[in-house]
C-alpha cells in the first residue's frame, strides 16, 4: 500500500481543531531545531493547574509527539520489562491504545530501549527502539508493518544503550547507526559468537526506508577515522536546506557531514574536533543549523563549532565560522541546542548555563545560570519568546529568550524522580511535559 493511496478518512482523524496550531511531529519539532511558532504559552503554572495528567507505565527519555488530536509516546513498562507504543487523546489524556512493541528493557542503568522519540505523519506513526525494533501503526493503533534492524545488519556495537530517533523527511524514513567498527562487550556483528571465528568489521551507516512498508530503499556506509568509543554517536540526522540544496546533517565519529537525502551520498565532511584521537568521546548532541551555519558540539565540555553552510567535499579550515572560547562556558555534552529567533540557544549541562549565541560570530548575547541542584540534559525547547528547560528532578525552568531572565521554575517531578531527560513538546497552545511516570498537558487558562 502506497502512501498516496491511503484513504482520506485516516487523515481526518489526525487533523487538529485549531487552524493555527502546529504539530510536534518529530523529536526536534516542526522546524527540526527545537523551536515552534506557537503563541500564548504559559511562563508559570502548577501541577494542579494542568489541563490533564496521565500516568505512564515506565520512564523514558523520549519526547512526546503530537499530531492533531493524538499524543504518541514511546515508553518502557517497568512491570513487564517490555517496550510499548502508546497513543493518548490530546484533549483529555485518555489512553486510546497501548501496544507492546518489543521485549527487553536496557543494556545499562542510565537509560532504556525507549529513548528514541516516535515520528508521526498524517496517516501513520513510527516507533524505533534501542534494540533495533521498528514498527509503524495507523492512528487507530493497527500495526502496519514491523522489522528489526539488527536482524538485517547485525547487533549494534555500542557500549551504552543505543538511542537515536528516526527522521521522516521528503517522503522517506531515515535511521542513523553510528557505532564502533568492532564488537564491544559482546555487542556487534560476531560479538556473540563465543570466539573462534573471524569477526568482520562493523560499519556505521545511514538507512533510508519506504514508510509504506518499511523496506530498505538504500543503505549508505559512513566511514570514520575515530577510535574506540569515539565511533559511537547517539545523535539524530537533521534536514537542512541552503541555497536550494537539501541535505541531511550528521554528527558523530569525530566529524560533521552532509548527505544527499535522495541517495545518501556524502556532500561534504569536516573533522575533527578530536585531533588527539581520544578514545572515549562518544557524541550525544545532534547537529542544528541556522543563520548560515551548521552547529556541532564537541563532547566532554569541549567547544562548540560553527561550519559555514553550503560546503562541498573536504571542508577547509576557512570554512569554520567560529568556535567557542576555551573558557568552555558555551558547550554541551548531552543537550542539542535550539535555533530560534535568529540565534542559537546552547544549554551547557556541564556548567548549568544557558547561552544565546549569534550564528555569524559566536558572540554571546547573554548567559544565565540555571537554578536547582539537578543536572539539565533534556534539550531546550523554544517558543513564544521563551526557552523551556527541564532537569533530572523534573523541575521546569522558563527563560525569557530576549532578556535571558528566569521567568519561573516549576517542580513537575515526583519525590524520587531521577534522570528525567525528555524534551518539552509544544503544540496547540499547550506544553507537554514528561516526567518519569507522568505526562502533563499545560496551557493557559
Amino acid at each position: 500500500m502506497k502512501l498516496n493511496r491511503i484513504v482520506p478518512v485516516i487523515t481526518l482523524l489526525l487533523v487538529g481543531s485549531s487552524a493555527f496550531a502546529e504539530n510536534w511531529a518529530q523529536w526536534r519539532g516542526p522546524n527540526f531545531n527545537g523551536s515552534s511558532d506557537e503563541k500564548g504559552l504559559p511562563a508559570k503554572w502548577t501541577k494542579e493547574s494542568a489541563r490533564w495528567t496521565a500516568d505512564l507505565p515506565g520512564a523514558s527519555a523520549s519526547t512526546p509527539i503530537i499530531y492533531g488530536d493524538r499524543v504518541f509516546l514511546s515508553t518502557a513498562d517497568d512491570e513487564t520489562r517490555t517496550m510499548h507504543a502508546m497513543c493518548l487523546d490530546r484533549k483529555t489524556g485518555k489512553v486510546l491504545w497501548n501496544n507492546k512493541a518489543a521485549d527487553g528493557m536496557a543494556r545499562d542503568d542510565k537509560s532504556n530501549y525507549s529513548s528514541p522519540s516516535p515520528v508521526a505523519t498524517t496517516d501513520r506513526v513510527f516507533f524505533f527502539y534501542g534494540n533495533g525494533a521498528l514498527a509503524a501503526f495507523d492512528p487507530a493503533g493497527k500495526q502496519l508493518w514491523a522489522r528489526n534492524i539488527t536482524k538485517d545488519y547485525g547487533n549494534f556495537a555500542f557500549q551504552w544503550t543505543f538511542s537515536a530517533s528516526p527522521l521522516f523527511y521528503g517522503g522517506k524514513l531515515y535511521l542513523q547507526i553510528l557505532q564502533r567498527d568492532v564488537p564491544v562487550n559482546g555487542r556487534g556483528r560476531g560479538g556473540n559468537s563465543g570466539g573462534g571465528g573471524e569477526v568482520k568489521p562493523i560499519e556505521s551507516f545511514l538507512l533510508a526506508l519506504d514508510p509504506a512498508d518499511g523496506k530498505t530503499l538504500w543503505r549508505q556506509v559512513r566511514p570514520s577515522q575515530a577510535v574506540q568509543e569515539s565511533h559511537e554517536a547517539y545523535t539524530t540526522p537533521m534536514p537542512f536546506e541552503f541555497k536550494g540544496r537539501k541535505e541531511l546533517i550528521i554528527a558523530g565519529g569525530d566529524c560533521l557531514t552532509g548527505s544527499d537525502p535522495e541517495t545518501g551520498a556524502e556532500l561534504w565532511r569536516w573533522g575533527t574536533w578530536n585531533q588527539r584521537k581520544i578514545g572515549h568521546w562518544r557524541l550525544v548532541p545532534s547537529p542544528v543549523a541556522g543563520g548560515g551555519v551548521v552547529l556541532a558540539c564537541a563532547p566532554k565540555g569541549e567547544p562548540v563549532y560553527a561550519v559555514k553552510a553550503g560546503a562541498s567535499g573536504t571542508v577547509p579550515e576557512e570554512q569554520i565560522a567560529w568556535k567557542s572560547d576555551q573558557k568552555r562556558e558555551v558547550s554541551s555534552d548531552v543537550p542539542t541546542p535550539a535555533f530560534y529567533d535568529g540565534d542559537f540557544f546552547v544549554l551547557s549541562d556541564v556548567r548549568k548555563h544557558l547561552s544565546r549565541i549569534e550564528p555569524a560570530t559566536g558572540n554571546e548575547k547573554w548567559t544565565v545560570e540555571l537554578p536547582g541542584r539537578a543536572k539539565f540534559e533534556a534539550s531546550p525547547t523554544a517558543a513564544d519568546g521563551k526557552i523551556y528547560l527541564m532537569n533530572f528532578a523534573g523541575e521546569v525552568t522558563v527563560v525569557d529568550a530576549v532578556k535571558g531572565e528566569i521567568l519561573g521554575t516549576m517542580l513537575m517531578g515526583e519525590e524520587n524522580d531521577d534522570m528525567t531527560r525528555s524534551a518539552i513538546a509544544v503544540a496547540n497552545g499547550e506544553l507537554f511535559i514528561r516526567t518519569n511516570h507522568k505526562l502533563f498537558c499545560i496551557g493557559k487558562k
